[in-house]
């Protein structure tokens, strides 16, 4: 796993994300019945996800790494976008900062929960989680895009350009 790898889910989330900002409000919204009930709340999970495991476990960034109830209600597409680009920020000090030392586990409590007892990850296994993690719920945010009647994008690593092409 490296850098290259997570260019490739860039890419991947930002054909999504994409296709995320053609929705109205009431479908950014729109309570499906399943999973984390909206588009908005799955992408807010999603970035959630790498702002907790790699922004707060592994590089001690923040403290309250999880969006509140509150605050999730009022986030639009774009607010999304900059909590990937954060996201992206925290992957790239990993692979930077910890990047010969992947396979070495780190132990300390969660920093965003009340006490608890240490755990041990190594920083490649909370790549692993954070990147799988996003195309699990990409996955859901596709069959919701479909539930509200648009035709989704081809969200697959295996449409993605490989480092050695160049844009056209």
């Amino acid at each position: 796993m490296n850098v290259v790898d997570y260019r490739w889910i860039q890419q991947t989330r930002k054909t999504l994300l994409d296709a995320c900002e053609k929705l109205s409000a009431d479908e950014w919204t729109a309570q499906n019945g399943y999973g984390l009930q909206s588009v908005r709340d799955t992408l807010v999970h999603m970035a959630d996800c790498y702002h907790a495991w790699l922004g707060s476990f592994l590089l001690l960034k923040t403290k309250s790494p999880i969006t509140s109830k509150e605050a999730r209600q009022k986030m639009t597409i774009h607010d999304c976008i900059e909590r990937f680009n954060q996201a992206d920020i925290y992957v790239e000090e990993v692979f930077r900062l910890l990047g010969d030392q992947l396979d070495q586990p780190i132990e300390r409590t969660i920093p965003w929960r009340e006490g608890g007892d240490p755990i041990s990850m190594t920083p490649r296994k909370l790549l692993t989680h954070t990147m799988t993690h996003e195309f699990h719920h990409k996955g859901q945010i596709v069959v919701m895009l479909r539930q509200l009647g648009h035709v989704p994008p081809n969200t697959d690593v295996l449409g993605t350009k490989d480092s050695t092409e160049t844009e056209t």
